[in-house]
């Protein structure tokens, strides 16, 4: 009798000589380009340094696509961005020390909004390992250590036999939802010396699926049937899980609004009779939802953003979905799925009652038209017009990237994205610089339809040598820089809370003349002019930048009254 685990899979011939016969000439870092290869990667970002030069001079002999930019964060930036798009996991090429520690960023980011980034950084030679003070260039006492709270995982090489199943367990750690970015570290001797291995051919890192419960979709399934005003908060998780179709058949079968939170931007479609939109920064959204007898929330933890600044208190049953088991109950008690979205939605598809209720459009219109009364009584004409003007100039199913800055604020809840896994923004980590070196990377994912890029002036000064980048490679990414002549949220933060702003007014170049020294075209625009000229640019390929000097202001919050 033989049994599954006495099946050994054995080498043809072919590869018992390829075995027998490595090719000369191979060091350490071919078994990292070598191991990503097998694993299914196609394309690496990242930026040289002194440490990692080993597994550099091994991607001139291998098939990888290597991307590089100017700004280890920004490298980093640009591999979330590749991951988001594709669902894959994006290898970023480190060196060690200042290199590695100039990405914590980037990965504090992917973390946040659950990115597929897998970080191969060099060490110090292995003697130096353990935290002995050697006094070797970019030494640090603990090198990981700065690393393990932002990303889900840490691995520490230090022999090239560890290196194919250290990067393969990385990668599969990427990839088990949810989702986010990994840490593989290899000191510079193991990467530079010689290696006798053969060459790494394909390798086996599947990531395990989170099922739910049963018994928990049925409680579910059953208070969903019997709700009579249920109601959706669809998260980030139904876009990562590719589960928008499931969250609309879901949603029609019950007749439950659905919001979709900031980093859900997709799940639902915008126009559907049942969208709530994005407008969760609205008291009149957060007292729809409380009002709610049934709330299922997937693919969101109901944080600050997403709970318009935790002064939601819903007075129903929550039922939540998450593959994040920290996230789970961790704003509010709820029955709680451990499951990953697609998943949890399938199995509810598969027993929840259908529901008649012709009203529940009726009373979506009404809060769309409160929001919109409430809107409109601020007199806020010039920012409505100029995320129009966007919203018309970019084609349906381009992806935009939207740095922190006032018109992304506005986009988070007004901008209809057409399409799922379009619109993405530094919403998680909320750190400066995101929107153009996360263009890059979904442009290099995807080249076949433009990208655009939003910032502010103080954003932009973050991302400059990217221009370079941009055209080194020829990027089909238009830049929109919006420019108010300092760090605009802050200067109305300070000036609400203190009477006046501090530090937030800046000395900037010439956007347009700096674009042109790089040698990408750039436009200088206004209100009336910019759909025209965003237009424009994007339909013009490769690297283009629109500037558009105006100060916006942001929609009165509702939180703070």
């Amino acid at each position: 009798m033989t049994h599954d685990h006495d099946l050994v899979l054995r080498p043809t011939a072919a590869q018992t000589s390829a075995a027998l016969n490595p090719p000369a000439g191979r060091n350490g870092g071919d078994l990292v380009v070598e191991t990503l290869a097998g694993l299914g990667a196609t394309t690496v970002f990242g930026l040289p340094g002194q440490h990692a030069l080993g597994m550099f001079d091994a991607l001139r002999r291998s098939s990888l696509q290597y991307v590089g930019l100017r700004v280890e964060n920004n490298a980093g930036f640009a591999a979330d961005a590749y991951g988001r798009i594709t669902g894959e996991a994006a290898p970023l090429l480190l060196s060690t020390g200042p290199g590695a520690l100039t990405s914590l960023a980037a990965l504090q980011e992917a973390a946040s909004a659950s990115s597929p980034v897998l970080a191969v950084s060099s060490q110090v030679p292995t003697a130096g390992l353990g935290g002995g003070r050697h006094g070797y260039l970019h030494e640090l006492p603990d090198q990981q250590a700065s690393f393990r709270g932002v990303v889900k995982s840490v691995h520490t090489v230090r022999s090239q036999s560890q290196i194919p199943s250290a990067i393969a367990a990385a990668w599969e750690s990427a990839l088990t939802v949810p989702h986010g970015p990994v840490w593989v570290e290899i000191p510079q001797d193991v990467l530079l010396a010689e290696t006798s291995l053969p060459v790494v051919t394909a390798m086996d890192a599947t990531p395990e699926d989170v099922v739910p419960r049963p018994e928990l979709t049925a409680v579910a399934a059953d208070l969903l049937s019997r709700a009579e005003r249920p109601a959706i908060i669809a998260g980030g998780g139904v876009v990562r899980a590719d589960a928008a179709g499931k969250l609309r058949l879901l949603a029609e079968r019950l007749n439950a609004p659905v919001v979709t939170t900031f980093g859900g931007k997709g799940a639902f479609p915008w126009e559907h009779p049942l969208s709530l939109q994005s407008w969760l920064e609205d008291r009149h959204t957060t007292d729809f939802l409380e009002d709610a007898d049934v709330l299922l929330v997937v693919g969101s933890g109901l944080g600050e953003l997403s709970s318009n600044y935790h002064t939601f208190k819903p007075r129903g049953r929550v039922i939540q979905i998450e593959a994040d088991l920290g996230k789970l109950e961790s704003n509010h008690p709820a029955l709680g799925i451990h499951a990953d979205a697609r998943l949890a939605l399938s199995a509810l598809l598969e027993t929840v009652a259908d529901r008649a209720d012709g009203t529940a459009p009726e009373r979506v219109a009404a809060v769309l038209a409160r929001v919109g009364e409430r809107i409109a009584a601020q007199e806020l004409t010039l920012e409505q017009d100029v995320l129009a003007a966007v919203r018309r100039a970019l084609p349906a199913g381009s992806p935009s990237f939207w740095d922190m800055t006032i018109l992304a604020y506005w986009a988070w809840s007004a901008f209809d994205p057409r399409g799922t896994n379009t619109m993405h923004s530094a919403q998680g980590a909320g750190g400066l610089g995101y929107g153009f070196p996360a263009a890059l990377g979904a442009a290099t994912a995807d080249p076949t339809r433009p990208v655009l890029a939003v910032s502010g002036d103080g954003g932009a000064l973050y991302s400059i040598a990217e221009l370079a980048t941009a055209r080194q490679y020829d990027l089909n990414v238009t830049w929109l820089i919006v420019d108010d002549g300092g760090y605009g949220i802050l200067r109305e933060y300070m000036t609400d809370a203190f009477g006046q702003s501090t530090a937030t007014e800046l000395s900037r170049p010439d956007y347009v003349a700096l674009a042109e020294s790089f040698g990408v075209p750039g436009v200088r625009t206004t209100p009336a002019t910019l759909e025209a000229d965003l237009a424009k640019a994007l339909a013009t390929p490769g690297p283009s930048v629109v500037l558009l000097p105006a100060v916006l202001r942001m929609f009165a919050p509702t939180h703070l009254s």
